[in-house]
């Protein structure tokens, strides 16, 4: 399954692909604003928003883009570890 993360923190970028890794799942993440976010951002499986650390313009492209493609979004306060782990054991759950 390929994901993108939007937000989070610049320093954990690997970390957080790594997780996605253990899960079976390949992702890409942007943490900072970028005019191509739309072209980069391909046609995901899910897309995850972390709200607390990302600018509300760049939530609102996002979520744009996801609904012209159909892509399921999942969103999550926090942009810590145990965060996105949760939220991958909730897939794998359901």
């Amino acid at each position: 399954m390929s994901l993108v993360i939007i937000g989070g923190n610049e320093r954990m970028v690997t970390r957080y692909e790594n997780i996605c890794k253990n899960y079976g799942h390949t992702a890409k993440v942007f943490v900072k604003e970028h005019s191509s976010i739309k072209k980069k951002m391909g046609c995901p499986d899910l897309l995850i928003l972390f709200t607390n650390t990302v600018s509300h313009k760049m939530v609102v492209s996002a979520s744009q883009e996801a609904k012209r493609n159909n892509i399921p979004i999942a969103r999550t306060h926090s942009s810590s570890v145990s965060a996105l782990q949760n939220l991958l054991e909730e897939m794998q759950e359901g």
